[in-house]
């Protein structure tokens, strides 16, 4: 289960504190449920994500965690630039437990075959595209056990073959965990979700069904 309490966020911009992006988001996730969440460009969507995989703090309010929950996939950071794809893998495997060199090894091979960066898994993440990022990142989420994993827009990195890898992940995370979703394909949504949020102008509105949360940002975009 996921709490969000009273939460809001804005940025810090050159000219002082921006604009409020969630103004008092407050919705309870299940466990076991597969959120799709929905709004238009500029709404918090990946901000919202942030927050819930504990990547950002909220400005006021707070985010309960009563299980574990993945980084945001396709979020891209997180990665220290400087290391490279296998010094990050090896990294985030010392961090869930993972560092005796047999199951590093496991765990390593499972992010370079993945994540199909080739070479440049031994080059610095600095070099990396958005894309690249964004594969080694979902990699290394799916290399480990969590009872949620978010995704943001990650089953649009790569090419045709790496999208139909992303997607058959997530049939596979499906069946025995939870997932937060942003993406632009409402097809690829009503695949994977079972219930909706709705962000509209700061607001968070939670639908049991995924089809109510998509009327009523479709209703909102055609006015």
């Amino acid at each position: 289960m996921i709490i969000v309490n009273d939460v809001h966020k804005r940025f810090q911009t050159p000219h002082g504190a921006g604009r409020w992006v969630l103004k008092g988001v407050n919705f309870t996730i299940p466990s076991h449920v597969s959120v799709g969440l929905v709004g238009r460009n500029g709404a918090g969507k990946s901000t919202l994500l942030s927050l819930i995989g504990g990547v950002d703090t909220p400005t006021r309010g707070t985010v309960e965690r009563r299980c574990r929950v993945s980084w945001p996939m396709g979020y891209g950071g997180g990665l220290q630039g400087s290391l490279t794809g296998r010094q990050n893998a090896k990294f985030v495997c010392r961090l869930h437990g993972f560092a005796e060199a047999q199951a590093m090894a496991e765990k390593i091979a499972y992010i370079e075959e993945f994540a199909e960066l080739g070479k440049s898994f031994d080059e610095p993440v600095r070099n990396y595209s958005s894309g690249m990022k964004s594969r080694l990142q979902f990699g290394l989420s799916l290399a480990f056990e969590f009872d949620v994993y978010i995704s943001d827009e990650a089953t649009s990195a790569g090419d045709a073959s790496f999208r139909k890898k992303a997607a058959d992940a997530f049939k596979r995370i499906a069946d025995r965990s939870g997932l937060i979703m942003v993406s632009h394909s409402d097809g690829t949504l009503r695949q994977f979700c079972q219930a909706g949020i709705w962000l509209h102008e700061g607001q968070a509105y939670w639908f049991d069904d995924l089809e109510d949360a998509l009327k009523n940002y479709q209703d909102s975009i055609a006015k």
